[in-house]
């Protein structure tokens, strides 16, 4: 099997996009596990039910194939935030949607076919998309990013923002990275995001943070907020920016943002009451690109109660 040699890190634009990405050897999946078990011994990992959940769904697991996988390909690609207006009783509300909770365009085959045209260069080897898998920790120990305080991954241009994905491939690259888990030199004196955080769930000895406590891990799933979360916390229609709009590294590509069709106001009041027809679940999956008509009336729950919180505070 050939070796390619590969640098550290690779900036690319494809015909239809632009990404960065880097490799990692498929025989580092050992150390990568023993990466998140010490930060679990060590007590640095939230306990929380929900959290724990996510925690135990993605795994550094070679899947079971009868492809000889050598490596594995950690891709990086811009994202943006898009704003969205929200008429209601009148009045238009603009409301943040962060990245990676919106459709781009981007599919799998796209990706896939960049890599063994621009990446691989090599006909003839096999490419699986890597799911359940850490992605930050991947970007970090390939030297595709680096740790913020925030425990998000910044990748070179890209800020916090970009949308990550991980393949394996049986091809063999030459380059060996295995990196040092490190935070960003720019945030050793830094506090911004702290200061920032709605929940408190960044600290000043590490960033690890109390996931939680993160705004996020609460307006992702169904239920009612707990109590201690300040109304006025909520500041997007799904995750949260908070550490990320004030961040140094981010004051680039922030300026990236972009705008998503307006919805109506029979479209808000559809949401706030929950009761979607078909029309309306059309209308709105096209405009907010967060789901599929066909998946529309299980993530009403959670829309309605983001969309209530932010307009009724």
């Amino acid at each position: 099997m050939p070796d390619k040699s590969s640098d550290e890190c690779a900036m690319n634009v494809s015909p239809s996009f632009q990404y960065a990405y880097s490799t990692i050897s498929i025989r580092y999946f050992d150390a990568l596990l023993a990466d998140i078990d010490k930060l679990d011994r060590d007590g640095k990992l939230s306990t929380n039910t929900v959290y724990r959940k996510y925690l135990n769904h993605a795994k550094f697991q070679i899947p079971e194939s009868t492809t000889d996988f050598q490596s594995v390909i950690i891709v990086a690609v811009p994202g943006s935030p898009m704003l969205v207006n929200f008429h209601f009783k009148g009045a238009k509300h603009e409301i943040m949607l962060p990245p990676n909770y919106y459709d781009d365009g981007l599919t799998e085959e796209d990706l896939c076919r960049t890599i063994q045209n621009d990446v691989i260069q090599t006909p003839g080897y096999s490419i699986e998309r890597a799911k359940h898998v850490y992605l930050k920790l991947l970007a970090v120990r390939s030297g595709l990013g680096r740790y913020g305080r925030n425990n998000i991954c910044y990748v070179e241009g890209m800020g916090s923002l970009p949308a990550l994905y991980a393949f394996f491939t049986d091809f063999r690259f030459k380059s060996d990275n295995w990196l040092e888990i490190k935070m960003m030199d720019m945030c050793e004196e830094c506090e911004a995001c702290i200061r920032q955080c709605p929940t408190g769930c960044l600290s000043k000895a590490d960033f690890v943070i109390d996931a939680g406590k993160c705004l996020t891990l609460y307006n992702e799933i169904k239920g009612e907020f707990p109590g201690w979360i300040d109304p006025q916390a909520h500041n997007a229609l799904m995750g949260c920016m908070k550490c990320q709009q004030c961040c140094p590294a981010n004051r680039g590509v922030l300026r990236r943002s972009g705008r998503i069709a307006e919805v109506t106001e029979k479209e808000t009041e559809s949401i706030l009451n929950e009761s979607l027809d078909d029309e309306t679940a059309n209308s709105l999956s096209d405009k907010l690109r967060m789901f599929s008509p066909e998946d529309a009336h299980h993530f009403l729950p959670i829309l309605a109660r983001n969309l209530r919180v932010l307009l009724f505070r």
